[in-house]
């Protein structure tokens, strides 16, 4: 199986709060790292880390954010296809985070909404049936529509994060195989029984310290968090869906309780580790969890 990731990518900058400002405020914070970011970048990365074959769509600006993101993603063992837009800036975040590790994010997506279905579409060139897209919620409604109508024209299997939640995700539901949401986004949305009843046929729903439940028609199985001193939780929920993903694939079955075990270990190590992609886990550290029972 191969993995296609269509989404966007951003740099992220930190600075460390002791608390979030009110409108008209000025406080202090502390300059953390610039680190590669966005959700569809997280995602692709930590898949290919997994040992996955990981091809990854995303569209940049013509400016020099977008050479350095190339630089960044180079470093990874990833297939890249990188659609420079023209009259954009690059995508960016910032990242607002308190000494708990808790964050705020404000991120730009100027660059992942001029992703064109046609562009989407064409990074699948490659797919064959089996394989797996995913996607999150920074695309455009039409260019989001097309690549899991692609996709499931080609028998491919459809893993939607919709974050951020977006109006059109309720017409494409029976489109998708698996969906990630945490608790927020599960209760706007009516719930996991809601995503059942729309066609989906398992739904991981995270719920940050406390674990994970993988709901399907059948069952409802809870895996626990694994305990750790909680220093950055950005990406951890983007690192937890890719691992899981990354452990069934690799072992040829449907998300089992054991691929949401890999998950908790992998996420564990993340929001110990200050920063986005520098924190997630290794190559090395994901083999050795992908072993676990």
């Amino acid at each position: 199986m191969r993995a296609f990731v269509i989404g966007n990518v951003a740099l992220d900058e930190a600075v460390t709060v002791a608390d979030l400002p009110a409108f008209g405020a000025s406080i202090h914070g502390k300059a953390g790292q610039i680190d590669l970011g966005g959700k569809g970048a997280n995602q692709a990365i930590m898949l290919a880390r997994s040992g996955l074959p990981c091809c990854f769509c995303a569209a940049v600006g013509e400016d020099s954010r977008a050479d350095e993101i190339r630089s960044r993603l180079v470093a990874e063992p990833l297939e890249t296809d990188l659609v420079r837009i023209a009259g954009v800036a690059s995508d960016f975040s910032i990242i607002l985070r308190n000494p708990s590790g808790d964050n705020a994010i404000i991120t730009t997506n100027a660059a992942a909404s001029g992703l064109t279905p046609e562009a989407a579409c064409a990074s699948l060139a490659g797919a064959v049936p089996g394989d797996l897209l995913v996607l999150q919620g920074n695309l455009s409604t039409e260019t989001t529509a097309a690549a899991l109508r692609k996709a499931w024209e080609m028998g491919m299997q459809t893993t939607v994060n919709p974050s951020p939640l977006r109006p059109f995700f309720g017409d494409l539901w029976p489109l998708v195989d698996i969906a990630f949401v945490n608790e927020c986004e599960a209760a706007t949305l009516g719930g996991t029984d809601t995503l059942l009843a729309a066609g989906v046929p398992q739904v991981v729903l995270t719920l940050g310290s406390k674990g994970a439940r993988l709901v399907t028609p059948t069952g409802d199985v809870l895996v626990l968090a694994q305990p750790c001193e909680a220093v950055d939780t950005t990406g951890a929920g983007d690192c937890f869906m890719a691992t899981a993903l990354a452990s069934a694939a690799l072992r040829g079955v449907a998300l089992d309780p054991r691929a949401l075990r890999h998950a908790a270990a992998a996420a564990a190590i993340t929001v110990s580790r200050p920063g986005t992609g520098a924190a997630f886990p290794t190559k090395a550290e994901l083999a050795e969890i992908l072993k676990q029972p």
